[in-house]
Formats: C-alpha cells, structure tokens, sequence
C-alpha cells in the first residue's frame, strides 16, 4: 500500500510541469484571439538577429486552434511520460530540448518564420522511443508507438511535403531527443521482459521440466 501511494504521489506529480506549459499555451492563443494580433513573428526566422526571439518564444506560438489541439494532446502525454519515468533528468531534457533545437532551427532552418510546439513533441517522442530500445523497457516503447499510431502524421513531418509545415523544427527535434536518450541511457526505468525473454525463461523452463521427468523415470 505504501509503495502504492508514493507511485500515485509520483504520477500526479509529473502531471504538474506539462499541464504549466499547456495552460501557458492556450493563454498565449487566447489573448492573441481576444487582441485580435497574430505573434507570427515571435517563431524563429533563421540568421537574423530579430529571429533569436524566437529560440525562446516560438514553441508558445501556434498558428491556429487546430495547430494547437495537435500539438497540445501528444505535447502533455509525452512530457508526463518524460517527468513520471525519468523523474531525475525530465527538466534537462525538457530544457535542453527546447533550447538547442531553438537554435538549431534558426541556424538551418528557411528563411521563414517558424512556430508552434511541435518540435518538442518529436523530441520527447524519439527520446521516450529509443530510450526504451536502449534500456529495453517496452512500456517506453509502448508509450511513443502508441502516439505515433495516434498521431500518424508524425513519421512524414520530418519530410519537406508541406511548404506551411516546419519539417526542420521537426527533423531537429527527432535527433535532438535521440542523443539526449543516447546521452542519459544510464538514467531512467530498468529493462522490462520482452517476448523473447519469456520465449527462453519458458524454453528453459520446459527443459528442466523434462530433465526431472527424465531423473524420475531413471530412479
């Protein structure tokens, strides 16, 4: 029972830091709405001065309320995966994440304003996905597939098919959260069984099985 309330202590939590940021999301639209202004110009515009602004600011921009529905749903799934599994390194990899992108974008990116939260999704989808390849934990692959599989969308966003989409922010984001699941890969929940684990416990188990048949009928 104890051990029960610290993990329901430790769960709500982690809901705590994403469900900040998506309020903090949802005011920013609704006082661009009620003032009647577009923040376009808070995104990142690459190599320019002026631009830098937005390494800081653009994730709290979106260019409409179904951008922002789209990003906000996966944005506080993930984010609360990140802050329940790896409860000791969430905030490095929510701030690195957020920052190097940033500025990774206004270094490669189109010279083109460039908004919204998307790029940290796929960061906390690519470190949550190959975060559990390396520690072999299948509730973290489970978690990332099941919002790929949610999210369709997300396999063809790296891809420059949309000239109104930012595939840069979101190609930077995907590599982004694969070294920092690389570089924190001692961090986090241990290995889980996978099938081919339990395939051999079962192999072996079977074997000893017939070993002692074997003993029983040589006595």
């Amino acid at each position: 029972m104890k051990d029960d309330n610290i993990e329901y202590k430790r769960f709500t939590l982690s809901l705590v830091p994403p469900a900040i940021m998506i309020i903090v999301l949802w005011l920013v639209k609704i006082v661009e709405v009620v003032d009647a202004r577009d923040l376009y110009y808070y995104g990142v515009f690459p190599r320019k001065v002026e631009g830098m602004i937005g390494i800081f600011t653009s994730p709290f921009i979106h260019a409409n309320f179904n951008h922002l529905i789209n990003n906000s749903v996966p944005f506080f799934f993930l984010l609360t995966a990140i802050f329940y599994f790896y409860h000791k390194v969430a905030w490095r990899v929510l701030l690195i994440s957020y920052l190097v992108s940033g500025v990774f974008v206004w270094l490669i990116a189109r010279p083109s304003y460039h908004i919204g939260a998307s790029g940290l999704v796929y960061s906390f989808a690519s470190f949550l996905f190959v975060s559990g390849i390396v520690r072999r934990n299948i509730n973290l692959l489970a978690i990332s597939l099941l919002v790929i599989f949610l999210y369709g969308s997300l396999v063809w966003g790296i891809f420059p098919y949309r000239p109104d989409m930012s595939w840069e922010s979101h190609l930077v984001g995907l590599t982004m959260g694969v070294l920092l699941a690389v570089y924190y890969r001692h961090e986090g929940p241990g290995p889980t069984k996978f099938i081919s684990d339990m395939e051999e416990e079962e192999e072996e188990e079977g074997e000893s099985g017939r070993m002692g048949e074997e003993e029983e009928s040589k006595e």
